[in-house]
């Protein structure tokens, strides 16, 4: 199974749309995961084009998607458990938090990764068992390298791909 992962696509923005790169590697996933910061609800009706998405809302998005979307969800693929949240909040780094997010569920309700954003800073890494997944921003970089965007491989493991536009 692939899965498109994208976060703080801040559109308008930096950008006016999403960039083809993300559009034209999303057409063949079999879901999108969205960690939050779209901005404008046109972005969750583009990626919806493509393909169904799973999303959380971020700490810029507009009222209709804050209402809409839930803070934090768990999404099973493939039998994988998969946390999403924005990252955002008080304290520490958008990973600590993404890593407390999850931290209390109990045994059985367990995730294997959690997708996160809020930092746009690309982040692939595990700890203490779980991929902590961070696709960056496609379209405001800050401090990273360069633009990006992700894809989750489940092919008999987990793994994360950090994609640079």
């Amino acid at each position: 199974m692939k899965i498109g992962v994208v976060s703080d696509t801040h559109i308008p923005g930096r950008s006016r749309d999403l960039p083809g790169e993300v559009l034209r590697a999303f057409e063949d996933v079999e879901i999108i995961l969205h960690a939050g910061d779209f901005v404008r609800q046109h972005v969750l009706e583009t990626l919806l084009t493509l393909a169904p998405v799973e999303a959380v809302c971020g700490n810029v998005d507009d009222l209709d998607l804050r209402l809409t979307l839930p803070r934090r969800r768990i999404v099973t693929l493939s039998g994988r458990r998969i946390g999403l949240v924005h990252g955002d909040g008080p304290g520490s780094s958008a990973l600590e938090r993404a890593r407390a997010a999850f931290s209390k569920q109990p045994a059985d309700e367990a995730v294997e990764c959690v997708v996160f954003g809020h930092s746009h800073q690309p982040y692939c890494g595990v700890h203490d068992g779980v991929l902590y997944f961070n696709p960056g921003s496609p379209t405001e970089y800050r401090r990273a390298p360069r633009p990006s965007f992700g894809l989750l491989h489940l092919d008999g493991e987990l793994r994360g791909e950090i994609v640079w536009l």
